[in-house]
């Protein structure tokens, strides 16, 4: 029985099997990979680093709902208080605050209409109580949230 160089012969088979097996990859095998990783990394990474600057965002969103809400309890305790009652709800009493003391980030403002009541035609009776909340997000963009609230001179 013969043996060529590069087969074998092994037991109970009868078929012929490689004698020197490769293992590894090929040149041509790893350039591929490299090219295929790296064209499915850079979207990876994209999308990575967006993701981190919108998880900022709701934060931020938080927070400034958290002075709107902060801001507009202030004008309602105004309103029910005894000293000063719904005629001192006037704009001039509720200065801007660029940037908020507590948390130098946002600014924030009051707007109060007058209305009658269908809230919008001028009017008295009731006051719509606007507080805006201003700051830029991680990405550069200005964003603005308001809550509104009405109140009326009636006891």
């Amino acid at each position: 029985m013969s043996q060529e160089r590069g087969e074998s012969r092994f037991a109970g088979g009868g078929g012929l099997r490689p004698f020197f097996r490769s293992e590894g990859f090929t040149l041509v095998e790893s350039v591929m990979a490299i090219v295929i990783i790296s064209i499915a990394v850079a979207p990876l990474l994209m999308a990575l680093s967006r993701t981190s600057g919108d998880q900022v965002t709701p934060i931020q969103v938080s927070r400034a709902r958290w002075l709107a809400t902060e801001k507009l309890e202030e004008v309602i305790a105004d309103r029910y208080s005894a000293t000063r009652g719904y005629a001192y709800l006037i704009v001039g009493n509720y200065s801007n605050e660029s940037p908020v003391v507590t948390d130098p980030d946002f600014a924030r403002s009051v707007a109060i209409a007058e209305t009658g009541a269908d809230l919008q035609t001028a009017g008295a009776g009731y006051k719509t109580v606007t507080v805006t909340v201003s700051w830029t997000d991680a990405v550069g963009a200005n964003r603005e949230l308001q809550i509104s609230t009405v109140l009326t001179s009636l006891s």
